[in-house]
């Protein structure tokens, strides 16, 4: 029997595989996704949503369910041992996320829930199912052969106790922390575990406690404890310090009695347990992150740590994010292999800084490291605001590459913005009919790349500058678009004007800007947007362009990439310098 042959196989459909399949499926990619359990997740133990994950949520078109049924964490209530020594009290209430490091809030569902969001999508995208076939076991991954015309990587499978062979150009192991995949390529996962060991719960608690209903770090002499609040009106999950204890010893009794310990003087009771759960933490990463860049890992196949922060399901969903892009956009002739070299520098880099992360992270929260080193209550809560950027999942910055060029004179011109970060949204006023929106809605994740035309000084001047870097930048965008498709198919041209002064209106806005698309080939005027604050008919103090440290009479391009990663900045003007970029990353078509 011949073997199934696939340009890619995903092992593993949690959070990575399956925001790696979303772009496969909407880049039309021949995938096959592989899940040993017998259908989809039903009781996840992940459950925070991080400001950047909702971000990617939104980029991708299915934030709207996470939104409607997610709780909203927007305040962290931070309560310790009363002075009288008769037991906690209230110490400080803040919000969770700094105000305006995101326009999206940080946010709590179920990871069961998450999934099917996703799972949901890939079926809108595919004439023919979701393409996870569940109940299969991988017995073994090896690549047999380097020839890039064939399929290198055999996946040997188990169903049903029948086996297969499936053929693969590419592999992505998301086959969590006791990866067959990592296994059979015989990767190391480097780093220790502490001694602290915590239990989790999941429960409907009957207590008087009033800040149940928020996000709350405890510090008691009986233990440590924090209170994450659960979609719902009741549901909420306990993080408990059990010093002195192995995993195996924690019984759910043990964890509600340390918790009723934690909580005095207010009464605590669960009148249903739905979950609970023990770990000792640990940091660890893999010692390679592919082979041959036809084995790739993802997710805690490649990285495992502490789940406090709230990291885990967040980071591993961004490493399908990363690769599935540029797995679509290489096996679709747009780019060339080389572009997977940047997965494993991003990636890689990612990780370690998580661990590293994860390591301090995890101290804040043991008893005995406070101890020894004065950690008091009011140094706990500023560590939490220090963190807030890299809790929110808003840190990460990729290093230059092909895909990143971080040029100093041209990162002057937005100095709000950062080269190998994602970009921050704001608000503007879309020109054709004067609706506010955020900017983030025009740089959706479908594929495409985004040039981003900050036109500063929009008189006849301006005009006839933003005309003639236009006329050289829609010759680049087509030399990168298939012929018969849609002139935005490949590159999408969002302008951003200062003012409506000097009667800038859509009759004299280049056509690059309002492309014909569609069957009927009608024109799109919905990427045309002025700043918030100088639109004449919506009086406001919000100022993009202030936002983004972009000077008025001198403006900046921003080239964003599929991702929403900002790949680089230059002048408005030098055409020569988005040409050299996009032909070092893309594939002229």
């Amino acid at each position: 029997m011949q073997p199934d042959k696939v340009d890619v196989a995903i092992c593993g459909s949690g959070s990575a595989g399956l925001s790696a399949t979303i772009w496969l499926a909407r880049f039309g990619v021949n995938y096959k996704l592989l899940e040993r359990r017998d259908g989809p997740l039903q009781i996840g133990q992940a459950d925070g949503v991080q400001c950047r994950t909702v971000e990617i949520f939104e980029s991708l078109g299915i934030s709207d369910p996470l939104l409607r049924e997610a709780y909203h964490v927007l305040e962290i209530a931070f309560w310790s041992q009363a002075a009288d020594s008769n037991g906690i009290s209230l110490q400080h209430t803040k919000p969770d996320t700094e105000p305006g490091l995101s326009h999206q809030p940080h946010v709590i569902l179920n990871q069961a829930r998450i999934n099917g969001i996703m799972i949901d999508e890939i079926k809108r995208l595919r004439e023919n199912g979701d393409g996870i076939e569940y109940g299969c076991i991988v017995e073994s991954v090896a690549i047999k052969q380097a020839d890039d015309d064939e399929y290198p990587v055999e996946i040997i499978l188990s169903k049903d106790g029948v086996r297969s062979t499936t053929r693969a150009k590419y592999v992505i192991g998301c086959d969590g922390a006791h990866s067959t995949v990592r296994k059979c390529m015989e990767f190391q996962m480097l780093g220790d575990s502490s001694d602290a060991t915590w239990g989790v719960i999941d429960l409907y608690p009957k207590t008087d406690f009033p800040d149940i209903r928020r996000k709350t770090v405890i510090q008691s002499t009986s233990g440590n404890l924090m209170i994450i609040p659960r979609e719902g009106d009741s549901l909420v999950r306990f993080y408990i310090e059990l010093p002195g204890k192995t995993a195996s010893e924690i019984t759910e009794d043990s964890l509600l009695d340390r918790a009723r310990d934690i909580f005095h003087p207010f009464k605590m009771e669960s009148a249903k347990t739905l979950w609970f759960s023990a770990y000792v933490i640990g940091q660890r990463v893999a010692s390679q992150f592919t082979k041959e860049h036809r084995v790739f890992l993802a997710g805690d196949a490649c990285h495992t740590h502490s789940p406090k922060a709230g990291q885990g399901m967040n980071v591993s969903l961004q490493d399908g994010y990363n690769i599935g892009w540029k797995l679509g956009h290489i096996l679709t002739g747009r780019a060339p292999k080389s572009l997977l070299d940047t997965y494993v520098l991003e990636r890689e880099q990612t990780a370690k800084e998580l661990i590293a992360f994860d390591q301090r992270w995890s101290k804040l929260f043991s008893s005995n490291h406070r101890k020894a080193n004065g950690i008091t209550p009011e140094r706990l809560q500023e560590e939490f605001t220090k963190a807030g950027r890299y809790t929110a999942g808003l840190a990460t910055q990729y290093s230059s590459s092909i895909l990143t060029h971080n040029d100093a004179g041209s990162s002057r011109l937005a100095t709000g913005i950062q080269v190998g970060m994602r970009l921050p949204s704001a608000p503007v006023v879309r020109l054709c009919d004067g609706k506010r929106v955020q900017l983030a809605r025009a740089v959706p994740s479908d594929g495409r790349w985004h040039i981003l035309v900050f036109a500063g000084n929009d008189g006849t001047h301006g005009l006839d500058r933003l005309r003639q870097f236009t006329v050289a930048i829609e010759t680049i965008a087509k030399d990168y678009t298939v012929p018969g498709s849609d002139s935005n198919s490949a590159i999408n041209a969002v302008l951003v004007a200062s003012s409506t002064e000097g009667n800038l209106s859509m009759s004299n806005i280049p056509d690059f800007f309002k492309p014909r698309v569609g069957e009927l080939q009608i024109r799109s005027l919905t990427n045309v947007f002025v700043d918030e604050k100088r639109y004449d008919l919506l009086p406001s103090t919000n100022s993009i362009f202030e936002h983004f440290g972009i000077a008025e009479g001198v403006g900046a391009v921003i080239i964003v990439r599929p991702d929403t990663y900002v790949a680089m900045v230059c002048s408005l003007g030098d055409d020569a310098m988005v040409r050299s970029f996009f032909d070092g990353c893309l594939l002229r078509q």
